[in-house]
Formats: C-alpha cells, structure tokens, sequence
C-alpha cells in the first residue's frame, strides 16, 4: 500500500488507466469518479473500465490519475472512509469547494495540498 505521496504516484503512473477507473468506482463509485473526471454520463466510468471500452480523453485521464494518487496517499494514511469523506466533504483549504470539484475544475495544486494536509496533519477541512 502506497504510504506517501510519493509512493503513491509512481503506483498510478505504472498501473492502465481502465485499472485506475476500477478501482476508483469501486472506492468512490462511478457517479463521483465522472464527476471528477469531468464528465457529465454518470456511467461512463463503467465503460471506461471495460478492456475493450472507449478510451477517456487526455484531460480525463489526467484528472483520473491525480484523484487516485490522492486516494491512495490519504487511504493508506487515514483509512478508506475518511479517504472517501475527504473527496465529497467541503473543504476550507480548498475555499470550501470539495475536492471532487476541484479535481473537475484542473485546481491540482490546491487539491494536492488539502490531501497533503489531510496525510500530514490529519486535517480534512
């Protein structure tokens, strides 16, 4: 299990994107991962995860990616309820925002330091 950040990018970077939006529906459900992804069909995750699904596009992937080296890092940290609290809960460091939208909106960075926040400090917002 990925212990840091750290440890938990290079975990993603090595894993397929269609393993990425399995495991990320079964943590977060697939009505939140195309939330986060930026997609509007509630259900295209499940596709996403199929071998022989239609691919997400680069900037789905990319949001992908981030959401689980954020859910590995505070899931190994702080346990996989609070990991997925901290993806729907409101969140001041993030002005309030939950960090499903601001994975949306390409706010990286500020989502990057509210996990941090959250791994380092067991702070959730």
């Amino acid at each position: 299990m990925a212990t840091t950040t750290r440890d938990a990018h290079a975990l993603s970077a090595n894993i397929g994107i269609r393993e990425i939006t399995r495991r990320l529906n079964s943590a977060l459900g697939a009505t939140l991962v195309a939330s986060l992804a930026g997609s509007e069909d509630p259900k295209i995750t499940y596709r996403w995860a199929q071998l022989d699904g239609p691919e997400p596009q680069a900037e789905a992937v990319r949001r992908l990616q981030f959401a689980h080296t954020q859910w590995l890092a505070i899931a190994a940290s702080e346990g996989e309820n609070v990991a997925r609290m901290w993806f729907i809960g409101s969140n001041p460091l993030l002005d309030y925002d939950t960090p499903v939208d601001a994975i949306r909106e390409n706010r990286f960075k500020e989502a990057a330091a509210a996990a941090a926040a959250m791994v380092e400090d067991g702070f959730s917002g």
